[in-house]
C-alpha cells in the first residue's frame, strides 16, 4: 500500500509551484459550480419551467459560452491571461449571486447568458497562463493537474450540493458559487504574477499561424464538438433520468456524479503518466476514450436495474480521463505555431457550442421520443465523432503532421 501511495504522489513530482497554485484556485472557482449540475433540476422543480423552456435556457448557456470564450481568447492576446481571469472570477461572483433573483424565462435566459460570457473569459486565458507557468515536458501533466482540481471540485460540488438542496434550498448554491469565485480571484491576485511565467513562454512568434487555417486543428475541433454534445448529456439530461426513471434523490444524483469526480482525482494522473510514456499518439489515446464514452452511453438502454448507472458512469469517467488531457495537450501543442489565445479559445468554443447543441437537442429529443431514443441518438453521434477522429489520424499521417 505504502508503494502505491509513494508510487501515486511520484506522478505529481516536477511540476512547478505556479501550476499547483493555478490548480488550487481552480480547484476553489469549481468546488462552487454545484449550481450547474443541478440547474435543470432547479428550472424544472422550482420554477416549473417545461423542458422545452429549460433546453432553450441551456442553450443561452451554451450562447454565453461560445461568446465568452472567444472574447476570453482576444483579450488575452492582447492583454494577458492574468488581467482577464481576475476580471472573470470577480465579476462572475456577483452575477452567481444575482441569479437566484431571476425568475421568468426571459430574465433568465439574459442572465444565464451574460454569465457565462463573464465567467467562460476565464477559461482561454486560464489555458495560457497553464502554457507559461509549465515546463514543456510537463505540460500533459500540467492539464491532468488542473483537470483534478476541476473534478475534485465536481466531485466535492455536487455531493454538497444536493445536501444544501435537501437541508436548506436551491438558493443557497448561488450564494456558495458567488463566493467561491471571490476567493479565487483574492487567492489569484496574492499567489500569481506574470513575472514568474517561463520567458521561454513569452517570446513573441513572427508572423503566428491563425488557428483558422490550421485545417487539421479544424477538423480536431469538430471532433471534440461532437465528443461535447454527447458528454455533456451527463450534466442535463441524465441527472433527469436518474431523477425521472430510476427515482433517485438529489443527494443520491449528487453522490453518483461525485464518484466521477474521485474516481479521476484518484486515477487520472497515474493513467496519464502511464500513458504519455507510450507510443500512442495524442489523437489515438482520444479516439481510445471516445470509444469508452460512445460504450457508457449504450449501457443506459440495456437493463432498468439501478446498476447500470454505476456501470454507465464508470465507463464515462475512464474515457474522460483519457480523452480530454490528450485532447487538451493536442491544443496546447497546436497553440505553439500561433497566436496562443486565440487556438485556445477555439478549443474552449468547440465545447461551448457544444453547450449550445447538447442540452437543448437534448430535452426536445426526451420531450418527443423519450430517454431510450436520446441515449441511441447520442451513441451515434459519438460513433460519428471517432470516425472524424480516425480520418483526422489518417491525414495527419499522410501529410507526416506531429500527432
Amino acid at each position: 500500500m505504502k508503494t502505491i501511495f509513494s508510487n501515486y504522489i511520484n506522478t505529481f513530482k516536477g511540476l512547478s509551484t505556479e501550476v499547483w497554485w493555478l490548480a488550487l484556485i481552480t480547484l476553489i472557482n469549481r468546488a462552487g459550480t454545484m449550481v450547474i449540475p443541478f440547474l435543470s433540476l432547479y428550472l424544472t422543480k422550482n420554477l416549473h419551467f417545461t423542458l422545452t423552456d429549460v433546453g432553450w435556457i441551456m442553450s443561452a448557456f451554451g450562447g454565453g459560452s461560445v461568446v465568452g470564450s472567444w472574447l476570453g481568447g482576444k483579450l488575452t492576446d492582447k492583454i494577458g491571461y492574468y488581467k482577464v481571469m481576475v476580471f472573470s472570477l470577480v465579476l462572475s461572483g456577483f452575477l452567481f449571486i444575482a441569479l437566484q433573483f431571476l425568475k421568468t424565462f426571459l430574465e433568465i435566459s439574459i442572465g444565464v447568458f451574460i454569465l457565462m460570457i463573464v465567467a467562460d473569459m476565464f477559461r482561454p486565458a486560464m489555458f495560457v497562463a497553464l502554457s507559461a507557468y509549465s515546463k514543456p515536458e510537463n505540460k500533459v501533466r500540467s492539464v491532468t493537474l488542473i483537470r483534478l482540481a476541476i473534478n475534485l471540485g465536481f466531485s466535492a460540488g455536487p455531493a454538497i450540493g444536493g445536501l444544501i438542496i435537501v437541508t436548506l434550498s436551491y438558493g443557497g448554491l448561488f450564494w456558495v458559487d458567488g463566493i467561491t469565485c471571490f476567493l479565487a480571484g483574492i487567492l489569484l491576485l496574492n499567489v500569481l504574477h506574470p513575472k514568474k511565467a517561463r520567458i521561454a513562454d513569452e517570446i513573441t512568434i513572427e508572423n503566428p499561424k491563425s488557428a483558422y487555417k490550421d485545417s487539421n486543428y479544424i477538423i480536431f475541433l469538430f471532433a471534440m464538438l461532437l465528443f461535447g454534445i454527447a458528454f455533456l448529456q451527463y450534466f442535463s439530461t441524465i441527472p433527469l433520468y436518474y431523477k425521472e426513471v430510476h427515482h433517485l434523490s438529489e443527494f443520491q444524483i449528487g453522490l453518483l456524479m461525485g464518484m466521477n469526480g474521485f474516481l479521476i482525482f484518484a486515477l487520472e494522473m497515474p493513467i496519464v503518466k502511464y500513458l504519455e510514456k507510450s507510443l500512442y499518439t495524442k489523437t489515438g489515446l482520444v479516439v481510445f476514450g471516445s470509444i469508452l464514452t460512445a460504450i457508457s452511453f449504450m449501457f443506459l438502454n440495456l437493463s432498468n436495474w439501478v446498476g447500470v448507472l454505476v456501470i454507465g458512469m464508470l465507463f464515462m469517467t475512464i474515457g474522460e480521463m483519457i480523452a480530454f488531457p490528450f485532447s487538451n495537450a493536442f491544443a496546447l501543442q497546436r497553440a505553439k505555431k500561433g497566436n496562443q489565445g486565440e487556438y485556445m479559445a477555439l478549443y474552449s468554443i468547440a465545447f461551448s457550442i457544444a453547450h449550445i447543441i447538447a442540452h437543448n437537442s437534448g430535452m426536445q429529443l426526451i420531450s418527443a421520443y423519450g430517454y431510450s431514443i436520446t441515449w441511441h441518438t447520442t451513441t451515434v453521434v459519438m460513433l460519428i465523432c471517432i470516425g472524424l477522429l480516425y480520418y483526422l489520424k489518417w491525414r495527419m499521417n499522410s501529410q507526416k503532421d506531429k500527432q
